[in-house]
């Protein structure tokens, strides 16, 4: 293991020398130096994990030196020492950013523990970086995996809109990815240091939901033994995630109206306003406005989160990103079970283009996974698929077999869907382009893509 790498900067030799010995019994890497200048062309030329510094020195005072090291070099923690310590001076050099501030004559044992305790912050607040690092890139935009023009759009969005601070609301099936576009949402914004919070709100009870989301105060009901902070003051500063947010209660409805109006709110139980400077993105997989015409959700509430709609379309009208995701969580798989899987067979992959995929994405990556463990061979075959992936596949090739007779109709319907689509695809969506290939008018194509779902609410032939 490499040796930790001290500075000690003082004037004075004696300690300089006796110092820098000490550290180096104790098996540090330790380089010296006698001034602010020297001090600097060293930290310049090689990295140190931790500085100790006289507060007093011949061409720049300590402090200088401790400014130095925290715009330039953040992972160094910074130790102060002083012939002639005060509270004035150690109060500045704590609020400067030192770890530490020593008197002289400096104890060897005290030396010894505040530079070891000075490594483990040091080593902690790496780790802490480097995780914060690995969850960025795990949430970031590309590592949303998809090339249909629909999605391309929907990746366009977000980064038109990452830096508002506008209310985002998505929309979509479950199981398209919500969640992970509103973290990648979240990682491209200004907030992306701030906490990324989400509650998924079909799932707690309408009992507790409310405390969840803006805390409560001790006593305000049964099991309140104490105050508890809710997910809005958690998220301050940072991103808050409402989803299924369709199941919200009217009562609550009205406080969610007025945090996103207002940015305040009161704990159940409660009587002092609280504020909380967030910003939200809501997602559901209701029809908002079917909702609203049934008095089932506020018609003000739904002007104001309706700021920005983000449509995440179903799997089945992206059949073009089926292989890239079917490789995506293939290479996760692997990866975490540590078999060695190349790819999947021919069969295997026109099968998972033509199923419907009524749970999308989320399902499409637990069949992969279910594959990556059950399958004995070096690639995913038929035989290494659910049932219910096969079932309907099989099941017009069955009838026929037993001399049923399948509708037209129906048979042909799903080809005419995958073929438009792929073709949407190989001209990015271009419905002129895609007109000419199929040999049709674009106000064919234009029905057609109507029929089968393919045209968004609003969009017109043109």
């Amino acid at each position: 293991m490499a040796k930790a790498r001290i500075l000690v900067v003082d004037d004075d030799e004696i300690i300089l020398t006796s110092l820098g010995e000490l550290l180096r019994l104790e098996g540090y890497d330790v380089e010296t130096a006698q001034s602010f200048k020297e001090a600097s062309a060293l930290m310049a030329a090689s990295a140190f994990q931790v500085a100790v510094a006289d507060v007093s020195m011949p061409d720049a005072d300590g402090f200088e030196l401790l400014k130095l090291i925290r715009n330039r070099y953040p992972d160094t923690g910074t130790i102060m020492i002083t012939g002639y310590g005060t509270i004035e001076d150690a109060v500045r050099a704590m609020r400067g950013g030192a770890f530490h501030y020593l008197t002289k004559p400096v104890i060897d044992d005290e030396i010894k523990v505040v530079i070891q305790r000075a490594l483990e912050q040091q080593s902690l607040s790496a780790e802490n970086r480097a995780l914060k690092r690995q969850l960025a890139e795990r949430w970031s935009l590309e590592n949303v995996v998809g090339r249909d023009y629909k999605m391309l759009r929907v990746f366009d969005l977000v980064e038109t809109v990452a830096d508002s601070p506008s209310t985002v609301l998505m929309t979509g099936e479950s199981g398209t990815g919500k969640s992970m576009i509103a973290r990648a949402i979240h990682q491209r914004s200004n907030r992306r240091d701030g906490r990324f919070v989400e509650v998924a709100c079909g799932a707690l009870p309408e009992t507790l939901l409310e405390s969840e989301l803006f805390g409560h105060v001790r006593g305000s009901f049964t099991g309140a033994t104490g105050d508890k902070a809710g997910k809005f003051k958690q998220a301050d500063g940072g991103t808050i995630f409402l989803d299924e947010i369709s199941t919200a209660t009217p009562a609550l409805q009205v406080k969610l109206l007025r945090i996103l109006q207002d940015f305040e709110f009161e704990p159940v139980g409660g009587s002092k306003t609280e504020r909380a400077d967030v910003r939200c993105i809501l997602a559901t997989n209701q029809d908002l406005t079917e909702a609203v015409r049934r008095h089932e959700f506020r018609q003000d509430l739904y002007y104001r989160i309706n700021v920005v709609t983000i449509h995440l379309p179903p799997l089945r009208d992206r059949i073009g990103d089926i292989p890239l995701l079917a490789e995506h969580f293939l290479k996760e798989q692997t990866e975490r079970s540590g078999r060695r899987i190349v790819g999947f067979q021919e069969e295997a992959m026109r099968l998972l283009q033509t199923y419907d995929w009524p749970g999308n994405v989320r399902q499409l990556q637990n069949v992969i996974e279910r594959a990556v463990v059950l399958t004995k061979n070096h690639s995913v075959g038929l035989e290494d698929l659910p049932d219910e992936v096969i079932r309907p596949a099989t099941a017009g090739a069955a009838a026929e077999r037993e001399g049923g007779v399948v509708p037209l109709k129906k048979a042909l319907e799903g080809r005419e869907k995958q073929v438009i689509l792929r073709a949407l695809e190989q001209f990015h969506g271009s419905r002129e382009a895609t007109s000419k290939a199929l040999g049709i008018s674009r106000s064919t194509l234009y029905k057609k893509m109507h029929h089968h779902g393919l045209v968004e609410t609003g969009e017109s032939a043109a």
